[in-house]
């Protein structure tokens, strides 16, 4: 399979797929094929579909498949990033929810529960995100620009909520409260963190949805 990733604020990712390979998406994101692909519904059996359920994922699966070499392109549903994230020798990756897009068939989607109860309680990333591992490429929708650290071994990002997009399962997550009432009550930022700590690579996002929702509320005339 050979990608391209086109666009702007909007992005889509071309995907040109050999005879017989398959793509997976588990939201309706494809926008475009050629004439040539077969579309299957799968569910996977009733735990994985309320698990997917629970990830903030589809209970689905739309699996593509070609007859012939064709051609398959996905979309984003938000203005952001689409980033390629290729997975080998047990490499694997958590997401957070509903940024899954699509994949090869090699790649397994999964859910991952964050350990810490105050993580997932105050975190504002939640108690279960994604987890993507196996073999292929797997494409991941970022909320806004992406950006990348790679943290050592005990080194650590304190991060606002919801700025978390994903990170390595090397990578542990944790949550630190705001110090002072006052910066608490009157400094805008909530009462909680999250921190991440190394070693991995983590990415950040710079427009979470639920940050754009909230500032766009006060302006939403409803009657």
């Amino acid at each position: 399979m050979q990608y391209e990733i086109r666009g702007g604020a909007f992005p889509i990712v071309i995907c040109q797929v050999a005879d017989g390979e398959r793509m997976i998406t588990e939201k309706g994101s494809m926008v475009w094929m050629t004439p040539n692909f077969e579309m299957e519904t799968q569910g996977g059996g009733l735990g994985k579909m309320f698990s997917k359920a629970f990830s903030g994922e589809s209970m689905f699966q739309n699996i593509y498949t070609p007859h012939g070499a064709g051609m398959i392109a996905f979309g984003s549903s938000f203005p952001g990033k689409i980033v390629p994230i290729e997975l080998s020798g047990g490499r694997e990756f958590i997401l957070q929810k509903s940024a899954f897009l699509a994949s090869e068939a090699g790649v397994e989607l999964s859910i991952h529960f964050n350990k810490k109860f105050g993580a997932g309680l105050f975190g504002g990333e939640g108690f279960i995100m994604q987890k993507v591992s196996g073999n292929g490429i797997v494409f991941a929708e970022i909320d806004g620009e992406l950006v990348e650290y790679d943290l050592a071994q005990g080194q650590q990002m304190i991060i606002d909520t919801g700025y978390v997009a994903g990170f390595e399962t090397s990578v542990s997550i944790d949550i630190q409260q705001v110090k002072g009432l006052k910066n608490k009550l009157l400094g805008g930022e909530g009462f909680f963190n999250t921190v991440l700590t190394g070693p991995g690579r983590i990415w950040l996002q710079t427009m979470p949805i639920p940050g754009v929702a909230g500032a766009i509320q006060p302006y939403i005339v409803t009657g």
